[in-house]
């Protein structure tokens, strides 16, 4: 008795809670730069964080951020990126043209 292989490209499936099939692109070696999420349709990977998003905070477990916080973070980020600015100005700076 002959085992007859067969092989294919994709692989449909379906997300837990979801009528909506998935496609999973199982042939990586055609296309190396479009694996995992690269490889879903935009509106699918929103789907997931969307549900990710929900399942955190039912479960207690996303951060929620006070207006301290949050003005904090924005300074840390608005102070690194005034840094990376003036890093780049005076690379062209530095007498060594």
């Amino acid at each position: 008795m002959e085992h007859e292989s067969v092989t294919t490209n994709e692989r449909t499936s379906t997300l837990p809670g979801s009528n909506q099939p998935t496609i999973a692109n199982a042939d990586v070696e055609t296309d190396r730069g479009r694996r995992g999420f690269a490889a879903m349709p935009s509106e699918l990977v929103r789907e997931l964080a969307q549900r990710g998003g929900r399942s955190a905070h039912r479960s207690g477990r996303a951060h929620q951020f006070t207006s301290d916080e949050a003005r904090e973070a924005g300074k840390k980020g608005g102070h690194a990126s005034a840094l990376k600015r003036k890093a780049a100005r005076n690379k062209g700076n530095d007498g060594n043209a």
